[in-house]
């Protein structure tokens, strides 16, 4: 096979040990290294001495940075690919023997580079996961506050929409400071909902322990910590996400997207397109696509794979709020595959639709245009018309069709 990368070198990165394998013309050099950081600098000095300039390693976990971050730094050419893409003949399976079948791939060109973003962008994208889980974190504390609630038969819901509210949280203190009359705590409702003052003291009557006014403390003041958090986490974001304000604004004008899902998704892809050739491709790599799965001329099942979790997650969040926006492309999207497709595939769709579109807002640098809920009847309109009128033949009418004015 033709040489690709004449110096190289193949690396199977361990939690406490990384195997190299340097493949150079003056023959082949095997050696073992720790994980630490004075050992990862021996290798990069073993790797100069050695004159090798393009090094590989598949993504093991979370072990690969560390070694990515410091050769990177070096000035070496670096490639990390899928351990799936680059799996041996199994049987006789040791590091060492792993090092060198991934230098042999590399050598002749034939592993296929995960998309690893800058620096910068690794360190936002940090940010941003750990933001997103706090957010998780703190709904799931929400949900204890609700359980709590509802084991005292409080029945704060079925009145208002939003327990952690202005109101919801104006009465919850006062349940931690042993203020447990129903009628007092719903006169010290806003406006909007004296309304509903004798609804509201009766969900308010309920029995609430010396246990539950502890717990329910905690969580209140644990929830407070998280949100102090999110805060801090939102104002770093915004400064480093200042170099991409035009593309967040951009990613804001489509609907079910908001800032926070925009940082978000440009934490994952970034904004140069470049990397991927199409839309299509972006698709494929985020898992928001059906999967290829053919075989004897019969297609089997199309489960788009498990890619980049916190991407497709976000899609899918912002297409469930695109959905539920008036007026919409991807509503009308939603509502044309969901009786067929069944809703989860509908929402996973939209999710595509989703990403094509800001795809093509950050390569071309275009703004958005909704094409409304009426786009795809104009697409089809004379099939429309000739079911339409089959239907109603079938019934017994003669149909003649005009245009209105």
């Amino acid at each position: 096979m033709r040489v690709v990368n004449e110096r190289c070198c193949g690396l199977d990165v361990h939690k406490s040990s990384v195997s190299a394998c340097a493949l150079v013309p003056e023959g082949k050099q095997v050696r073992t290294f720790g994980a630490t950081t004075p050992q990862l600098q021996a290798l990069v000095a073993w790797l100069q001495e050695l004159g090798v300039d393009s090094v590989a390693m598949e993504s093991s976990g979370i072990y690969w940075r560390p070694v990515f971050n410091l050769l990177e730094g070096a000035g070496f050419e670096l490639l990390v690919a899928n351990a799936r893409h680059m799996k041996a003949v199994p049987g006789r399976k040791t590091d060492v023997k792993d090092a060198e079948w991934i230098a042999d791939l590399h050598r002749h060109g034939l592993l296929k580079p995960s998309f690893i973003p800058s620096r910068s962008e690794r360190e936002l994208r940090d940010l941003v996961r750990y933001r997103r889980t706090l957010i998780e974190e703190r709904a799931h504390e929400v949900q204890r506050v609700q359980k709590l609630l509802k084991a005292a038969n409080i029945k704060l819901e079925d009145v208002i929409s939003d327990v952690m509210g202005v109101n919801g949280r104006r009465f919850l203190e006062a349940m931690v400071d042993g203020d447990f009359d129903p009628e007092h705590l719903a006169g010290t409702a806003t406006h909007g909902l004296q309304r509903k003052r004798e609804r509201l003291a009766e969900a308010l009557t309920g029995s609430v322990g010396e246990h539950q006014r502890f717990l329910l403390r905690h969580l209140l003041s644990h929830i407070d910590f998280i949100e102090r958090q999110i805060a801090e986490l939102d104002a770093e974001v915004a400064r480093r996400s200042h170099p991409f304000e035009a593309a967040i604004a951009s990613l804001d004008q489509i609907p079910g997207i908001g800032r926070r899902a925009a940082e978000e998704i440009l934490a994952e892809i970034g904004t140069d397109m470049s990397r991927f050739p199409s839309h299509r491709h972006l698709a494929s790599w985020a898992k928001v696509c059906p999967g290829n799965n053919q075989s004897g001329g019969r297609r089997r099942s199309g489960s788009s794979g498990k890619g980049n979790r916190w991407l497709k997650s976000t899609l899918v969040d912002c297409a469930w709020c695109a959905t539920r926006t008036k007026q919409s492309y991807f509503r009308a999207l939603y509502y044309r595959l969901a009786p067929r497709r069944g809703k989860k595939r509908a929402q996973l769709a939209v999710a595509h639709s989703l990403l094509a579109t800001i795809y093509y807002l950050l390569r071309d640098g275009t703004v958005y245009q909704d094409l409304g809920t009426a786009y795809f009847d104009q697409r089809d309109k004379a099939f429309i018309e000739r079911r339409a009128v089959r239907s109603l033949e079938r019934l017994g009418y003669r149909v003649h069709l005009e245009g209105a004015a």
